[in-house]
């Protein structure tokens, strides 16, 4: 028996245990993002998780927190979010349905790359919204010019960043060129073995929220702490049905809730909330 190795197995799992002690992941080694204005020249792997397609759609809640929190759909669990907004769709209400639109989890995609000049690296995953996902699938769609992530006579890609308005404020924008020459992956048979089968997996690094805090965050955002009680009706849009309404704050802000009546109507407790 080695002793020595049955301590240190022992330290790692006292310490996986330990709170506060979480390990911490170096995400430049996980992911890829231009941080400043220019050329890049990158190219797009095969993915170990599903060889004929290297692109990963993924489901993401935004504004419900400082960060964006996954939907739960993505490991096909019930999301309460996703269902609250289901709850909203089946009112007839005009201002519902924009509310549940506004719920939904917004689509990002990633796929495994390398970036040429950074292969020591080794693959990372780029993310990317659905403008450029559309070029790419566009592209590969386009017989001439086959197969891009071919290992042998695929092609690369430039990514031209520069500064521009992004929803309203200055970032990073980025566009896409095809190279039009074929080249291999790498011309190292056992870094291109290297390439295929180490590489990040993103839901075993992502954050997953349980559904029980999940539905807290969408509480929350539908009640803030400094909401009312008060729940304002619809009466006056239609005397016959009087309905759910706007629930005010005392900030002055409100969320809309109107079109919802008995059983539909989405109560701002944990009894009506999905679970």
């Amino acid at each position: 028996m080695d002793i020595n190795a049955i301590k240190q197995r022992l330290n790692s799992l006292q310490s996986t245990n330990t709170p506060g002690k979480k390990e911490k992941i170096d995400y430049s080694k996980v992911y890829w993002k231009p941080k400043e204005e220019g050329k890049y020249q990158i190219r797009i792997v095969p993915s170990k998780l599903n060889p004929q397609n290297p692109f990963q759609e993924v489901f993401v809640h935004y504004g419900f927190s400082k960060f964006p929190i996954y939907a739960l759909t993505n490991w096909g669990e019930k999301d309460p979010i996703v269902e609250f907004a289901a709850q909203l769709r089946k009112t007839n209400d005009r201002e519902n349905w924009v509310l549940a639109k506004k719920l939904d989890p917004k689509m990002r995609v990633f796929a495994p790359i390398v970036v040429r000049g950074e292969e020591e690296k080794g693959v990372r995953l780029w993310e990317f919204g659905k403008e450029i996902y559309m070029q790419l699938l566009g592209i590969a769609e386009d017989e001439d010019y086959g197969d891009y992530t071919d290992i042998n006579d695929g092609r690369d890609f430039t990514v031209d960043v520069v500064k521009g308005d992004i929803g309203g404020r200055q970032g990073l924008k980025s566009s896409i060129r095809i190279k039009p020459k074929t080249t291999a992956l790498s011309s190292d048979a056992s870094m291109i073995q290297t390439f295929l089968k180490e590489q990040p997996t993103l839901l075993e690094i992502q954050r997953k929220m349980d559904f029980d805090a999940l539905k807290e965050v969408l509480q929350n955002w539908l009640s803030p702490e400094d909401a009312t009680e008060d729940v304002v009706t619809c009466a006056d849009r239609d005397s016959r049905s009087p309905r759910i309404g706007l629930l005010s704050s005392r900030n002055g802000s409100t969320r809309s809730l109107c079109g919802l009546n008995g059983s539909q109507a989405p109560r701002i407790t944990n009894d009506t909330l999905p679970g």
